[in-house]
């Protein structure tokens, strides 16, 4: 009909539903769906007892438009989000992804998640507004690993929504933030989309050091800390004990908070997560972040932001200034799903295929690239962090191995600053199956 369309001229009457019916060889209902939809676009005008006619192309500026006096208006505040997407752009057409943050859908809660929605909209006060902190039963669900109360909670739009909203709301425009080094590139993009300044602090096989930690406060006067504790992105790392403890005392020490990023509760691969570094926090220092989006599917965007004090109010403005609420029909899905039992043995299920790619993905690189190295096997998440041979270009063996059709991540875009070493983040979720991940890892091993 589309080609129809174009062929004909404005004002030209469209052959009628039943002449569309047996040229088509489709039903009645298919020709009126395609009809409403051509209308909704303004391709077609529907008359009443008359017809179906061609409606009224826009007129189309001659030339190109001339747009360089946005230049001068915009000023210097573009936002850089290179460290999301990487230097080479977005994955060819059929490449096996071995690098992305989401789980291939064969390991995502489409199925629970579409009977939870199916319920949730038979309420019917689904499509009323929402309390701009989110619904308080799923507020509660947010709360209880947290060791906090639901008057604690804020619900967002999904893990990186929280936390545009918590850099805005804790740090001002041009002020540092400490991160750690490597980390999550989108925390990177936020932080400096709100006009914060990120500054490295390292991290080695227990988490951040404490000590440089506290050395980076000092020097910067930084009032805020990003971290993820429990299976950190890229390395996967877990903070240990003993300096979860630590973290919390420097911040307290530096009258700053710790934003923590508790994005992988739901990846483990069969072992228990700590407690959140918010369970043992007594003097509100800890901000705490945690999303089912990864878990569950990437456009349930549902999360959570757990706070004490004037920090949750002042998150809580920022809601109400910029979206006023999150979406209830999500949140009663992700209500539904999260309450179910079906939604334990998902997460159960998926632990336990997350820890049998892990093991693939490490063996197949072992075996096809023995000079490259990982230094653990994490216990959670979607990634493993290889390190390559010093005077290796990740960049370049990235862009290599697209070329043999395999996507991987190349580490400068996990550093605030310059990278410790040439990495690779290899991902082991995102491919179809264990079969497909291995072909990635030998065509990767090609390059």
């Amino acid at each position: 009909m589309r080609s129809l369309i174009r062929s004909a001229a404005a004002g030209d009457r469209l052959p009628s539903s039943r002449e569309l019916i047996e040229r088509y060889r489709v039903g009645p209902v298919t020709v009126s769906r395609a009809i409403a939809l051509l209308a909704a676009e303004g391709a077609v005008v529907t008359r009443p007892g008359s017809g179906t006619y061609v409606a009224a192309r826009p007129s189309v500026a001659e030339g190109p438009l001339d747009t360089a006096w946005q230049t001068v208006a915009l000023t210097d505040r573009s936002v850089d989000t290179t460290s999301l997407t990487g230097v080479l752009g977005p994955p060819p057409e059929g490449a096996i992804l071995l690098d992305g943050g989401y789980p291939h859908r064969s390991l995502q809660a489409t199925r629970f998640l579409s009977a939870a929605l199916a319920r949730a909209g038979r309420r019917p006060d689904s499509w009323d507004r929402a309390p701009a902190a989110g619904l308080a039963a799923l507020r509660s669900v947010f709360a209880g690993p947290a060791g906090a109360s639901p008057d604690d909670v804020l619900i967002t739009a999904g893990g990186q929504s929280g936390l545009s909203m918590a850099f805005r709301a804790i740090a001002a425009p041009g002020s540092p933030v400490l991160v750690e080094s490597p980390t999550y590139p989108g925390a990177l993009a936020a932080a400096r989309a709100a006009g914060l300044r990120p500054v490295p602090v390292p991290i080695d096989d227990d988490g951040v050091r404490p000590d440089l930690l506290a050395e980076a406060f000092a020097m910067t006067g930084a009032r805020l800390f990003y971290c993820q504790p429990t299976f950190h992105n890229p390395t996967g790392t877990v903070l240990t004990p003993e300096r979860r403890t630590q973290v919390l005392e420097v911040a307290r020490a530096a009258g700053a908070f710790v934003l923590e990023d508790d994005f992988a509760r739901h990846l483990s691969h069969g072992v228990t997560a700590p407690r959140p570094l918010i369970s043992d926090d007594r003097d509100g220092t800890v901000v705490h972040l945690t999303s089912v989006t990864k878990a569950a599917a990437p456009s349930l965007r549902i999360g959570a932001l757990i706070a004490r004090g004037p920090v949750l109010d002042r998150m809580k403005a920022i809601r109400r200034v910029d979206d006023f609420f999150v979406s209830r029909p999500l949140q009663e899905a992700a209500l539904e799903l999260l309450s179910a039992p079906s939604w334990e043995r998902h997460v159960r299920k998926l632990g336990s295929e997350l820890r049998q790619r892990c093991v693939k993905a490490a063996a197949e690189l072992a075996g096809e690239r023995p000079e490259w190295t990982v230094a653990r096997l994490p216990e959670g998440g979607l990634h493993l962090w290889v390190r390559l041979p010093a005077g290796s270009d990740a960049n370049a063996v990235a862009r290599a191995a697209r070329e043999r059709g395999v996507v991987v991540g190349a580490g400068d875009r996990f550093f605030a600053a310059e990278p410790a070493g040439p990495f690779l983040r290899l991902g082991f979720a995102a491919a179809a199956d264990v079969s497909e991940l291995a072909e990635g890892i030998r065509r990767l091993g090609s390059v």
